[in-house]
């Protein structure tokens, strides 16, 4: 009768105990998945960094005001990513708003974009 030694999938050290165990603890059970994710998590992460720039930009135009009028240049020049929304709204008037959260905007003729904030009520 041959025995098989079976070893973790992270660290490759022998097991000991289940016959259906594939790590030796929670830390290389978790490195293991991690791994297996990062490719996802980064891509997700850098996708989720630039929407809260843009949040972010939007927020410092606004401020407390409803309404406000923006030189596209000076949204360039903070460095937002024109690229990234999380949703989009068309007007009554069929003007599409682009938002980073709460935060949106929308591109005028000129070279200026209308900064306003949504109004939401609770879904729940």
């Amino acid at each position: 009768m041959v025995t098989v030694t079976k070893v973790c999938q992270s660290c490759n050290r022998e097991l000991h105990g289940r016959t259906d165990k594939k790590f030796c603890n929670d830390y290389c059970r978790n490195t293991h998945h991690n791994q297996l994710n990062s490719y996802g998590n980064n891509y997700m992460r850098t996708i989720t960094h630039i929407l809260r720039k843009n949040r972010r930009i939007l927020a410092n135009f606004l401020q407390a005001r409803k309404i406000t009028k923006v030189p596209l240049s000076k949204l360039h020049g903070k460095g937002f990513a024109f690229k990234y929304a999380t949703h989009s709204h068309a007007n009554k008037k069929g003007k599409l708003y682009y938002f980073c959260y709460e935060y949106g905007y929308v591109k005028l003729k000129s070279e200026y974009v209308i900064i306003v904030r949504e109004k939401w009520e609770k879904e729940y």
